[in-house]
C-alpha cells in the first residue's frame, strides 16, 4: 500500500490523466498494451539475471513493485512521446531496430537517474536492489519488443513464400548492386504483382554463390543461358541503371539468344531520389543501347542562379521544352512562364507541373519554395503579341526552344523555316534588350553547321543573330548547339517503333548515314549549365562521342521487338532526302574550340566574330522575301549570308534575276 501511494504521489496526476485519453484515440493500441503487459515482467527477470535467482520474493516484493512501475512509466513515456506507437512494423528494416535501441537507450539512461535518486531513500530500503537493474531491464525490453515487432515481418514473410508462382513468373536478375536488391525487395513484398526472383547473375566474383535476401547468385553473364535452362526461368531483368549500352546489347543478345523476355530498368537520368520500383521496369528500349556515362551539371549552381528568377521558355511544350520546365521547376524560380503556339501540349506540361506544386503543398511545405505556373498561348512570329508577354512578365531569363527542326519539311517549305527560326529569333531578340532581359539562351543544332539545308541554315542565322545581340550589348546571350535527340517529337526512334508495329518494313535512307545522338535529359542539362558558363557572345556543344549509323539503329530496334533483321522485318533503303547529308559535323571552319569547366562542354570563343558586317540588313530583306512568299530569293540570301551553304535551287533563279535592278546584285556583294 505504502508503495502504490509512493507511485501515485510521485508521477503527476495530469501524466496520469493524458495518457489514458491518448490511449483511447491511439492506432497501435493491440501494442502499447502488449509493451505495458511485457514492462510489468522485464524487472523481475532482470533480478532474476542479476541474482541468479537467488532470492526470496517476499523479501523483495514491495522494492521490486516500485521500481517495476518506475521503469514501465518512463518507457512509455519515452516511447509515446517520441512517437513509438506510430511507426507501421509491416515494413519494418534495420532503421526501425536502430530505432527502437535508441529510444530503449533513452529509457535506460532515465530509469538509472530516477532509480539512482530513490535508492537510498529509507523508509523504501531500494538500496538492496542491483545497481545494474535499470540497464538489464532496457536489455530485456529491447528484446522483446523487438521481437514482437519483426516477427510481424516473419509472418509477412513466410505468408510471401506461401504464394503460388507460375512457371512463367520465375525472373533472373542481371546485376546484384543496390538497384537488382531494392528490386528483389520489392517483388517480395508484392507477390501479387507476378514476379518471383529466382536467382541474381552478377559479374563480380565477391558475389559468387553468396545470397541475398534469400536469392543465390549463381555466375556472371556468360553463364545466363546455362542458368536459364537449368532453373526454368522465362524473364530476365537487367538491373543495371549506370553500365553503358555496350553491356547492355551484350546481356540482350546473350538473352535473345536463349528466347528469353528481357526487360530492363531504368537508366540512372530517369530514376528519380534513387528509387528504384517493380513498376520501373520496362522493355528494353532503344536509348538504352546509347548510355554513355551520364553528364552531370553542378545542378547547385543553376539552382542557385534561377532561384528566384521570372524564366520565359519559348516552344515549352516540346520535347526539350517540357524537359526545360521539369528541370527549372526544381531549382525554385520564381515564376515559369509558359510560352508555345500548341494549345494541347502546353496545357500538358501545364497540368504536370501544377501537380507538382499540389504534391509540395500536400507535403507540409511553404508555397513560397515553389514556382508561380503561368502559360501564355503565342506565336514568336507575332511581334506585338510577344511584346504583351513581356510587359506582363517582365522575364530575367529566356530558354528559346521553339523552332521548326524537320528537314524534309522545311526544304518543302523555306518560308516557314525563316519566318519560325530567324524573324521569331529576331523579335525574342529585340524585345529582350528592349526589357532588359539579363540571360539569354537558345538551342540550336548541329544541323547549322556547314548546312545543306533550309533548316540548318535558318537555324545559323538565329545563332548569328543571337551572337550578334551578345556582342553589341554586351549581355551573356548565348547559343547552345546539339545532335539529334532520342526519344523527341519526330526523332528516329519513334518512326522506327511504328514501321516495327505496322509489320515493316523499317525505311533508312542510306546504308552509311551516321548521326550524333544524346538523350533528352542530357539535352536539356547541357541547355540548363550553358547559363552559368556563357559569358556572351558564345555558341557551346556538347561532346556526343562518336556518331551512330542509323542503319545499326533500325537492326537493334527490330531485335528488341523480338524479330529477326530482313526474315521477320525488313530494311528498306530509300534513298537521302533533300538536304539530307550523310555526315553531321561538329565544327565550322574558322571556329576556335575550347574546353569549358565543364568536361563534357566545349565553347566556341570567337563565335561573335564570325558574323557577316551585313546581317541586320540581310535578315530584313529575309524576312520581306518570306512574307512575300518568294522562296527562290529566301534561298539566295540564305547562300550569301551562310558560308558554306549551297542550296540546288540556286542557279535557276540567279540566271533569271540578274538584272540591272534586281536585289541580287546589291546582294551579292554581302558575303561575309
Amino acid at each position: 500500500m505504502d508503495c502504490l501511494l509512493f507511485v501515485s504521489h510521485w508521477l503527476p496526476q495530469k501524466l496520469i490523466s493524458s495518457l489514458l485519453i491518448k490511449l483511447l484515440d491511439l492506432k497501435n493500441k493491440h501494442l502499447f498494451i502488449f509493451d505495458a503487459i511485457v514492462f510489468l515482467f522485464t524487472a523481475f527477470f532482470a533480478l532474476n539475471l542479476c541474482l541468479n535467482g537467488n532470492f526470496a520474493i517476499q523479501e523483495y516484493k514491495a522494492k521490486l513493485g516500485i521500481a517495476t512501475i518506475l521503469f514501465l512509466a518512463v518507457k512509455l513515456t519515452v516511447l509515446w512521446n517520441f512517437g513509438f506507437y506510430r511507426l507501421y512494423w509491416r515494413y519494418a528494416s534495420i532503421e526501425e531496430l536502430l530505432y527502437i535501441t535508441l529510444l530503449i537507450g533513452i529509457a535506460v539512461i532515465i530509469q538509472a537517474v530516477f532509480f539512482d535518486a530513490i535508492r537510498f531513500i529509507p523508509y523504501l530500503a531500494m538500496d538492496k536492489l542491483p545497481q545494474s537493474l535499470p540497464l538489464i531491464d532496457g536489455l530485456l525490453s529491447c528484446i522483446f519488443i523487438g521481437g514482437l515487432r519483426f516477427s510481424i515481418r516473419i509472418v509477412e514473410r513466410i505468408s510471401q513464400q506461401r504464394t503460388v508462382f507460375k512457371p512463367q513468373d520465375r525472373v533472373l536478375i542481371v546485376g546484384a548492386g543496390n538497384a537488382g536488391v531494392s528490386l528483389v525487395q520489392e517483388m517480395q513484398r508484392n507477390p501479387q504483382l507476378g514476379f518471383h526472383p529466382v536467382a541474381f547473375i552478377d559479374d563480380d566474383p565477391r558475389k559468387f554463390r553468396a545470397y541475398i535476401r534469400g536469392i543465390p547468385v549463381v555466375g556472371d553473364r556468360y553463364q545466363i543461358p546455362d542458368v536459364l535452362k537449368s532453373l526454368k526461368i522465362h524473364k530476365v531483368i537487367i538491373a543495371m541503371p549506370t553500365v553503358t549500352g555496350r553491356v547492355i546489347r551484350e546481356i540482350l543478345d546473350i538473352c535473345n539468344a536463349t528466347g528469353t523476355q528481357t526487360s530492363t530498368l531504368p537508366g540512372i537520368h530517369e530514376i528519380l531520389n534513387g528509387r528504384v520500383r517493380v513498376d520501373s521496369i520496362r522493355d528494353v528500349r532503344i536509348e538504352d543501347l546509347l548510355r554513355r556515362e551520364p553528364v552531370q551539371i553542378d545542378f547547385e549552381q543553376v539552382s542557385q542562379f534561377l532561384k528566384g528568377k521570372t524564366v520565359l521558355i519559348t516552344g515549352s511544350g516540346g520535347s526539350i521544352g517540357s524537359e526545360l520546365c521539369r528541370q527549372i521547376f526544381k531549382c525554385n524560380p520564381a515564376e515559369i512562364i509558359l510560352m508555345g503556339h500548341g494549345e494541347n501540349s502546353v496545357f500538358n506540361i501545364q497540368q504536370e507541373l501544377e501537380q507538382l506544386v499540389q504534391v509540395i503543398e500536400n507535403e507540409g511545405k511553404s508555397p513560397r519554395n515553389t514556382p508561380r505556373i503561368s502559360t501564355f498561348i503565342a506565336d514568336i512570329r507575332f511581334k506585338s503579341r510577344l511584346e504583351h508577354a513581356f510587359e506582363l512578365f517582365q522575364p530575367d531569363v529566356i530558354f528559346h526552344a521553339a523552332a521548326h527542326k524537320h528537314v524534309p519539311l522545311m526544304e518543302l517549305n523555306p518560308v516557314e523555316a525563316i519566318t519560325n527560326n530567324v524573324m521569331g529569333t529576331k523579335n525574342l531578340l529585340e524585345l529582350s534588350l528592349q526589357y532588359d532581359v539579363k540571360h539569354f539562351v537558345m538551342i540550336s543544332t548541329d544541323k547549322a553547321v556547314n548546312p545543306t539545308n533550309v533548316m540548318g541554315a535558318s537555324k545559323r542565322v538565329a545563332e548569328m543573330l543571337v551572337l550578334q545581340a551578345a556582342r553589341e550589348s554586351g549581355k551573356p546571350y548565348v547559343t547552345v548547339r546539339f545532335g539529334n535527340v532520342l526519344g523527341s517529337r519526330g526523332s528516329v526512334v519513334p518512326t522506327f517503333k511504328k514501321q516495327i508495329a505496322a509489320g515493316g518494313p523499317v525505311t533508312v535512307t542510306h546504308p552509311d548515314i551516321r548521326r550524333y545522338f544524346m538523350t533528352i535529359p542530357e539535352a536539356v542539362q547541357l541547355v540548363l549549365q550553358a547559363t552559368v558558363l556563357g559569358c556572351g557572345g558564345e555558341v557551346l556543344m556538347l561532346n556526343m562521342g562518336k556518331p551512330v549509323k542509323i542503319v545499326d539503329l533500325a537492326k537493334e530496334l527490330i531485335r528488341l521487338s523480338g524479330y529477326e533483321v530482313n526474315q521477320d522485318i525488313e530494311i528498306v533503303f530509300t534513298g537521302l532526302r533533300p538536304g539530307e547529308k550523310l555526315f553531321e559535323e561538329l565544327f565550322i571552319p574558322g571556329e576556335e574550340y575550347e574546353p569549358t569547366q565543364h568536361e563534357k562542354l566545349l565553347v566556341v570563343k570567337n563565335a561573335s566574330g564570325m558574323i557577316s558586317d551585313k546581317l541586320a540588313i540581310t535578315v530584313e530583306t529575309l524576312c520581306q522575301a518570306a512574307a512575300k512568299n518568294d522562296t527562290s530569293f529566301i534561298l539566295f540570301l540564305l547562300e550569301q549570308l551562310v558560308p558554306g551553304y549551297k542550296p540546288k535551287q540556286l542557279e535557276s533563279y540567279v540566271s533569271t534575276n540578274v538584272s540591272s535592278n534586281t536585289p541580287v546584285r546589291i546582294l551579292a556583294q554581302m558575303k561575309p
